[in-house]
């Protein structure tokens, strides 16, 4: 079978009104996956993995995905077993509530956690920094330990106690303070920093999501 023959993994980039819709397409799709821009929750519901981006504001994020109507499709995927990667702010609105500027949303809550501003004098935490997965992550296999990814924000999961009681793999990252810098939980995967601007190591690790994947071949 030659690559030309492979099946490629359906992935659809859901558009609720943010994130860096078409870096993130360009990136999956250099990764290997068949994808789809779109806000057809029909569509989201069906791929054989689902990407919810994220940039600027809490608040606005989920405000967009309450607009769309796009939490209960997350959810049910999430239930059903079916891969969800959540990336920047699409990792933020999984988790139970955003504390911005004293203004608290509620999120999805398919995370336990709650995402708050990070602990720096130093913000936003803007740049490359290096992770620290745990042992047997699946996101991060292959991967030299000195990996470098791109960060920009200034909010994170800076607890990660309830993520590790409820067994997700949790990588921390330390930005003059340990947070949350990728989580994965069954068919949930998130990631604060972002692979799609994170060059080559940024490349594997979507590869590495996309292998999770089911495909129709």
């Amino acid at each position: 079978m030659t690559d030309r023959d492979t099946p490629r993994p359906r992935v659809v980039v859901l558009d609720y009104g943010s994130g860096n819709l078409r870096s993130a397409e360009r990136a999956l799709a250099a990764a290997g996956a068949e994808v789809t821009v779109t806000d057809d929750l029909a569509a989201a519901a069906d791929a054989e993995g689902l990407v919810v981006p994220g940039v600027g504001a809490f608040a606005a994020c989920m405000a967009g995905i309450e607009a769309l109507g796009a939490g209960p499709v997350i959810a049910g995927r999430v239930a059903a077993g079916r891969p969800v990667l959540g990336i920047c702010v699409g990792m933020q609105i999984l988790f139970e509530s955003g504390d911005e500027h004293g203004v608290i949303t509620k999120g999805l809550g398919l995370l336990p956690g709650d995402v708050t501003r990070l602990p720096a004098a130093r913000l936003p935490h803007m740049g490359w920094n290096t992770v620290e997965p745990p042992v047997g992550s699946v996101l991060f296999a292959g991967l030299p330990t000195d990996s470098r990814f791109y960060f920009v924000h200034s909010y994170a999961v800076c607890d990660p106690t309830a993520l590790v009681a409820a067994g997700a793999g949790v990588t921390t990252a330390h930005h003059e303070a340990d947070f949350v810098a990728a989580v994965e939980r069954g068919p949930l995967s998130a990631a604060q920093f972002h692979p799609e601007k994170s060059a080559d190591t940024g490349a594997r690790l979507l590869r590495n999501w996309l292998d999770t994947l089911p495909t129709d071949g």
